[in-house]
């Protein structure tokens, strides 16, 4: 069942300006990968609608302070380093993702092509790449598509079909559904627990 643009705006007021470019492109995206009933749309919207600022942010924000890298990334940055790269979101890009995932080292720039984008924050030439299989897309040519309604809704529901969110969402297994989001591991609290957790139970309530 579709939902409408009345619906999607009531689960995600802070959409307005992209709702109508989105709406459809997430229909398609959700009718795909079975993301199919109340329970399943209401989890999946709640969580891409906090990954993306309620779809607004679609490229990963590396505009990071010294202080924040120290606290973000403590094993890649000490107090000198950090110093040395604050508020430089490419440089820190490379660095932080550099050699990992699939990309190449922080001189490849691959950290910076590959840094998170579309709606579920996709990282990595690794997933790049397995996103690109899936849905037959230049991903690793034209890693830009991601930040596209129709390539940032698919990805998106191809990542949690293929992490099998489906059945966590079915069993209300919502905690745990943030927590393979963000953290890649179920049972650790997520960043953004309780804005995920509020807006699923909106979701429950506009969907039925």
């Amino acid at each position: 069942m579709p939902i409408t643009e009345q619906q999607l705006l009531q689960i995600l007021p802070r959409s307005a300006a992209v709702a109508e470019a989105f709406l459809p492109a997430l229909n398609a995206a959700m009718m795909r990968w079975d993301i199919d009933s109340p329970a399943r749309m209401a989890a999946f919207l709640a969580q891409v609608g906090h990954e993306s600022g309620q779809l607004l942010e679609r490229v990963e924000n590396l505009n990071y302070s010294a202080e924040a890298l120290l606290r973000t990334w403590p094993s890649r940055f000490d107090a000198q380093t950090a110093r040395a790269y604050e508020r430089q979101p490419q440089r820190i890009a490379n660095r932080v993702y550099g050699g990992r995932m699939g990309n190449g080292p922080e001189d490849s720039g691959d950290g910076w092509r590959y840094r998170g984008r579309g709606l579920i924050q996709l990282t990595g030439h690794d997933n790049y790449q397995a996103a690109a299989q899936a849905l037959d897309l230049p991903l690793l040519e034209r890693p830009e598509l991601l930040e596209t309604p129709e390539a940032a809704a698919q990805s998106a529901a191809w990542w949690w079909a293929a992490h099998g969110l489906n059945a966590l969402a079915d069993a209300g297994r919502i905690a745990d559904i943030g927590s393979i989001i963000n953290t890649g591991q179920p049972g650790k609290v997520p960043h953004g627990a309780a804005e995920r957790l509020a807006l699923y139970q909106k979701g429950l309530k506009v969907l039925g």
